[in-house]
């Protein structure tokens, strides 16, 4: 069984931008989980004492996506996300196996058509072909997963994202329809504050500001990382103070990207 839970909350807070709509709010497996669960135990329940149930939500060894399409949920598009005609792909996938005998919904065709609004808007040129994404070159990749340097011909790229990355999603015609979000805990509940203010988290203030959050999964390192690579991109002399500060932190990492985004605000290494 496969479900959906929508996070396309209206963008009120432009603090937010440069984080992933899915990850502005509560950590979305928190949410996710405790719901999925006592469906599990509904359907066991229901079917039988011989039922076995168990969930999956981005954690464990389950093609959530494949499994989804499989079971009529949606369809998956050019950009390799999920989408259905009354969601887009604003939303998060939750799996429940189960040995309980259910009836199938039907198999959805692909909506696509000739749009190809996904693939020529990566920044980063990270879609091979349609339904073939490289996530070397994935922002969302880059940004959240990848440890260590970025390499420096896909850093301009990034642009302003600091955490993930909509761009592919936010030229796809289904997510211009999509019904908005109804749930509170996947908006945000404050603003995400200047980027400079990022560069001064110790590990202490980075764990106590993004506890709860999906952004914890980059690392203080990772979103420090980043911080620095988008102010280098938006070539705001004020960023100077912070990023010159930054160049004294205790991760390499961080010392890297504050040092190149100094260079992109016209401090050349002779001015460090």
């Amino acid at each position: 069984m496969a479900a959906a839970l929508s996070y396309a909350h209206e963008d009120g807070d432009e603090s937010w931008a440069p984080v992933a709509r899915y990850a502005r709010g509560s950590d979305y497996h928190d949410v996710m989980l405790p719901r999925l669960r006592q469906l599990a135990d509904f359907l066991a329940d229901a079917a039988g004492a011989d039922a076995r149930c168990r969930t999956a939500v981005d954690t464990s060894a389950v093609l959530e996506r494949d499994l989804a399409a499989r079971a009529g949920l949606g369809w998956i598009g050019k950009n390799t996300n999920l989408l259905t005609p009354s969601l887009g792909s604003y939303f998060f996938i939750g799996i429940v196996l189960t040995t309980a005998e259910l009836d199938f919904d039907e198999h959805q065709p692909d909506r696509c058509g000739t749009c190809t609004a996904c693939l020529d808007a990566c920044p980063t040129r990270a879609f091979v072909a349609p339904y073939l994404l490289d996530a070397r070159r994935c922002i969302s990749y880059l940004t959240i997963e990848h440890r260590g340097d970025i390499a420096e011909e896909l850093r301009a790229g990034i642009g302003e994202w600091v955490f993930g990355c909509d761009v592919c999603q936010e030229v796809c015609p289904w997510n211009r329809k999509a019904e908005p979000a109804r749930e509170p805990a996947l908006a945000p509940s404050g603003h995400l504050g200047r980027l400079e203010a990022l560069l001064d988290l110790d590990r202490d203030g980075f764990r106590a500001r993004f506890r709860g959050s999906a952004i914890s999964r980059a690392k203080r390192a990772g979103l420090l990382r980043n911080a620095a690579i988008v102010l280098g991109n938006r070539g705001d002399t004020r960023a100077i103070p912070a990023l010159t500060r930054a160049l004294d932190d205790e991760d390499a990492t961080v010392r890297h990207a504050a040092a190149w985004a100094l260079e992109r605000l016209g401090m050349g290494r002779g001015a460090l």
